[in-house]
């Protein structure tokens, strides 16, 4: 996401760290370089106008700062002001003070309403609640038969509704169900049009009115780019909503909607869809995202997806096997099944700072299948093997390769790769050996 922008801004800031000090013709070629930069990712003409007219008077009015470049310092207003139009801090869902909430989800038709919801049930019972689904959109063929695939898929109770084809009877029976079953969360799927039109917001209206909901989530198809702002001010005019879910957000690489719905609407973003899987969603950060748009990174939320999804004993075995010079190949492996958790290479690392090796390593056109490829190759040693890779001899290299649908070039490569992994972990392991880190990590790592 954002890859164009983040390109763009780059190379603005490139050219500054030439400049001795900040100076109107400098400061009026950045601007002109980030307006075209912002235009073309398809941000809103006048919440680009009002951005860069704040930048403009930030740079103007700056103190000289002898600590920091003029690169430096207006890298640092540009990042306060993206900030500040994404709206500072992350938005917290409301929940209702008497259970249970909730939530109406609501927007165009096929903006991705109904696995949007499906992926909200999930983030919310990984979250400690307890969500009910309900579609009141009976008008679509299969709608509810839709998200109930979705339920299923993510584990979450449907109520059905059989029978009942009013989506206001629907409503009321679903949020009395909740109530006496203990649900805390109750997410209603509504009916979408291709454009906004009386009879859907008359009917969202009574919706709105009979349920009393803490949340109405608008979900918009960052893809839509300014159409997807425009809607969103519709829906927020009519209806009030009370922040926004962007979906598609990684297959964005302009960010336009992204950037301007905040600023357009008045109203938070909350979440982001980041990925086709029903788990892939995220509370949406303002200061991590710009962080990433500006090539800075995001690691607090990589370290949290690290947490998440590593095994603590797993790795304190580990440890200990580093210790002993033990790491094997079986544990190669297992760091392998660890790390395709976290979810795809090109996602992992744009979370990384793309200055330095980091940045080499970005550009180090990293071949996901290489991973199922190595994982194929070191199942099909046997578990002496695993263990004692020194007996790995031609002979067992052609079985290996056999046995995985690869070649002896390709398992070669593997063990050479295992090796090299295991010096650096045994030199990390060390007290870091002495600071000899090894330059750009990407040479541990498959490539095409």
């Amino acid at each position: 996401m954002f890859d164009n922008l983040t390109e763009k801004f780059q190379r603005t800031f490139k050219t500054l760290r030439g400049e001795a000090k900040l100076t109107e013709n400098n400061i009026d070629f950045a601007m002109h370089e980030i307006r075209v930069a912002l235009l073309e990712a398809d941000v809103n003409f006048k919440v680009v106008k009002e951005f860069i007219d704040r930048v403009r008077t930030k740079c103007l009015g700056a103190e000289v700062m002898t600590a920091l470049s003029p690169a430096q310092q207006v890298i640092a207003f540009v990042r306060d002001e993206l900030i500040a139009t994404l709206g500072d801090k992350e938005a917290r869902i409301v929940y209702s003070k008497n259970p249970p909430s909730v939530f109406l989800i609501v927007g165009l038709q096929g903006s991705g309403k109904t696995t949007s919801t499906g992926k909200l049930a999930g983030w919310l019972m990984k979250n400690g609640h307890r969500p009910l689904l309900l579609s009141v959109d009976v008008y679509r063929p299969a709608a509810r038969e839709q998200l109930a695939v979705v339920a299923r898929d993510v584990n979450a109770k449907l109520y059905p509704g059989e029978g009942v084809n009013e989506p206001l009877k629907l409503a009321k029976a679903a949020l009395r169900e909740a109530s006496l079953t203990g649900y805390d969360v109750l997410l209603v799927d509504t009916a979408g049009r291709l454009h906004v039109d009386e009879a859907l917001m008359q009917e969202l209206s009574m919706l709105k009115r009979e349920l009393n909901p803490s949340e109405i989530l608008f979900v918009a198809d960052a893809m839509t780019g300014q159409d997807a702002v425009k809607s969103a001010a519709e829906f927020h005019e009519l209806l009030g909503i009370s922040g926004v879910l962007l979906t598609k957000l990684d297959g964005d690489a302009r960010g336009g909607a992204a950037l301007s719905i905040r600023a357009v609407t008045g109203q938070p973003i909350k979440f982001v869809g980041v990925g086709e899987k029903l788990d892939a969603l995220e509370q949406f950060y303002p200061d991590r995202m710009v962080s990433r748009l500006l090539g800075m990174g995001d690691v607090l939320s990589l370290i949290e997806k690290a947490q998440e999804t590593f095994d603590l004993k797993q790795a304190e075995r580990l440890q200990e096997k580093l210790r002993k010079d033990e790491f094997s190949l079986a544990d190669f492996r297992d760091q392998i099944q660890q790390m395709r958790k976290m979810g795809p290479l090109d996602k992992i690392l744009g979370m990384l700072p793309q200055i330095g090796p980091m940045k080499d390593l970005k550009k180090a056109n990293l071949d996901e299948r290489e991973l199922v490829r190595t994982e194929a190759i070191i199942n099909s040693m046997t578990e002496r093997e695993r263990n004692h890779h020194q007996i790995i001899n031609g002979q067992r290299r052609k079985r290996i390769a056999r046995g995985s649908g690869t070649t002896v070039n390709q398992v070669n490569q593997v063990l050479k790769q295992y090796a090299q992994m295991r010096k650096m972990m045994k030199s990390v392991s060390g007290g870091l050996m002495g600071g000899k880190i090894p330059r750009n990590l990407s040479q541990f790592l498959p490539k095409n």
